[in-house]
């Protein structure tokens, strides 16, 4: 029972030291380049995922018409292109962040394109609230609260017809029709 006992309590004590001797002398990949741990996305993607599906708001306040998704083009032109790419022109360096960012306007696995996948809430919450160690901002103080959902509904609806001042905006050209700006007060918290 002793040795027992003195096993257990080696090795609640040289567990967190190898622990910490691994990271004081450098060797966890902290690089873009360097590998990821084992289980990285894993362990990164639970605890979001059962946060966003907590928070998440299921139905939008705002319908995904021409305006709204319009209006959600230009937000996307101002913020967000930079790091997730045009409409046919992907990002010259969100493929070399970490993890990557995805491009938005492109088709992925089980061709699907972008987020479009996600349910409009999801992408809100990811929009408002960010996500750590991604390069992906919260922007709840910096968008109002109707374009953080105008962005949003433009993305979960990118697999289907865009209207085409939309279209024009998501490729780096000036819209066709004029953009009504949504009013510029930070989000409620």
């Amino acid at each position: 029972m002793g040795r027992i006992l003195q096993g257990f309590v080696l090795g609640i004590v040289l567990v967190p030291v190898v622990v910490l001797a691994w990271l004081k002398f450098g060797q966890v990949p902290v690089a873009v380049a360097d590998p990821p741990l084992p289980q990285e996305r894993l362990i990164a993607s639970v605890p979001l995922n059962a946060r966003i599906e907590r928070e998440a708001v299921k139905t939008p306040p705002i319908q995904a018409d021409e305006n709204n998704l319009v209006a959600g083009a230009q937000v996307y032109r101002e913020q967000c292109a930079a790091c997730h790419g045009y409409h046919g022109k992907p990002s010259s360096f969100g493929a070399h962040m970490f993890p990557a960012a995805p491009p938005l306007f492109e088709k992925h696995h089980n061709n699907v394109v972008g987020v479009s996948d996600d349910p409009a809430g999801e992408t809100y919450w990811k929009v408002a609230n960010g996500i750590r160690l991604t390069g992906m901002p919260s922007y709840k103080q910096v968008l109002a609260e109707s374009q953080m959902w105008q962005v949003s509904l433009l993305l979960a609806n990118a697999d289907k017809p865009l209207p085409p001042a939309a279209l024009d905006i998501l490729r780096g050209q000036p819209a066709s029709a004029p953009v009504v700006p949504a009013p510029k007060t930070p989000a409620k918290r």
